[in-house]
């Protein structure tokens, strides 16, 4: 599949520049990866077995569709994320249900950013939720077919529920639009005096924040990300030679260190994805690992801009230029929460193991997990 999603690599980042410009949602993009079931995948979660091909298959697909468009990974990211927690916390017949929406051709997203005037509020009514406040911060607001939302319920519990859109819940713009990830269609949506089934409750309170899903699963943010990288350094290689320029020695050098940014970044997506998703470490092993990966992944695209603007200059701030819009997705899309409390966990976890390290990590089956819950979910190999 990922070989495939190769393949429209081009046309997808010949249609980027008008998708941002237009800040239009990528429709037939999603189109096309729902044609060859690339909005299918999810990691087999019930027998909590490892299944290193699925990761890393899952982790090409991510950074191929990156490099084509961060913004079309990122609703991917989203619609997969969601996938996996109801894989993972789900009921058989909820995950059943999901299965059979996303063959229909369903597109999910993942809604769990508050206002800072207030949340998310939940009321149960029988077997009716009623729904009071909105989100914020909402990729394929107005697009997707269903979403994975947040929600206190008058006791203070937070609560996953997944719900079809178009309940009569209000699509609004962010007050101020996002400077990058445009295409993504990022708002804010109201779902109050909304109504759903109590059945569209996803397992326990607690269980967003439950950790290793919690965190270990950025790493497929981090493999949308390296995607981005390395079509920054794709084109930045281009300018360059088509303006006679790579045989500076400098501007060798500057690119020799984003080639090294590049590949720092391609090792550590590999490693985190093998690490968070091998149900046999432990739990906060694998935090651990997808933290330092996720920093990485960042601190090696940061690097990579700023190599990259350096080498062409002004240029690289023209507006509608390829390195113009992926410096500036790049630069909104990094900007994940809690980037200094992700670091020190890590620091402080591999400081006191000291003979671990995070390739080991990978290496390393003898440590089951004892921390998570057991799943309700079925086996999820694949949704065909």
């Amino acid at each position: 599949m990922a070989g495939y999603v190769a393949g429209l690599v081009p046309w997808m980042q010949q249609r980027a520049e008008v998708l941002d410009r237009e800040s239009r949602f990528p429709a037939a993009e999603i189109d096309r990866l729902r044609a060859v079931g690339a909005l299918e995948p999810v990691l087999p979660v019930r027998d909590r077995q490892r299944n290193d091909a699925a990761a890393e298959a899952l982790a090409s697909l991510l950074v191929q569709v990156g490099r084509g468009n961060l913004s079309v990974g990122r609703v991917l990211e989203a619609h997969i994320n969601t996938l996996h927690l109801v894989a993972r916390y789900g009921t058989p017949s909820q995950w059943q249900t999901v299965c059979q929406s996303v063959r229909d051709g369903a597109l999910y997203a993942l809604w769990v950013t508050d206002p800072p005037d207030g949340g998310l509020l939940m009321q149960r009514h029988g077997d009716r939720i009623r729904l009071t406040g909105a989100k914020q911060f909402c990729s394929a607001a107005g697009f997707a077919t269903g979403t994975l939302l947040t929600a206190h319920d008058p006791e203070g519990n937070r609560w996953m529920l997944v719900v079809p859109l178009g309940i009569g819940e209000t699509v609004t713009p962010l007050p101020a639009p996002l400077s990058g990830m445009r295409a993504a269609v990022t708002g804010a949506v109201d779902f109050t005096g909304c109504e759903v089934s109590a059945d569209t409750v996803l397992g326990q309170p607690g269980d967003y924040l439950r950790e290793p899903d919690f965190s270990a699963g950025a790493w497929r943010g981090s493999a949308v990300a390296l995607g981005g990288l390395v079509a920054l350094v794709d084109h930045a290689v281009a300018q360059l030679r088509n303006a006679g320029r790579l045989d500076s020695p400098h501007t060798q050098a500057r690119m020799g260190e984003a080639f090294i940014a590049r590949e720092t970044a391609r090792h550590w997506v590999r490693t985190v994805a093998l690490a968070a998703e091998d149900p046999t470490l432990d739990t906060e092993h694998r935090v651990a690992t997808v933290n330092l990966g996720r920093i990485a992944v960042e601190t090696a695209c940061l690097d990579a801009m700023r190599l990259v603007q350096r080498s062409l200059g002004l240029t690289s701030f023209r507006q509608g230029s390829p390195v113009e819009r992926i410096c500036r997705d790049l630069a909104t899309y990094l900007r994940q929460p809690a980037p200094d409390d992700v670091l020190t966990y890590a620091a402080r976890w591999f400081a006191e193991h000291p003979d671990a390290s995070a390739d080991g990590a990978v290496r390393n089956t003898s440590a089951p997990e004892t921390s998570a819950p057991e799943t309700l979910a079925p086996e999820t190999a694949a949704l065909r």
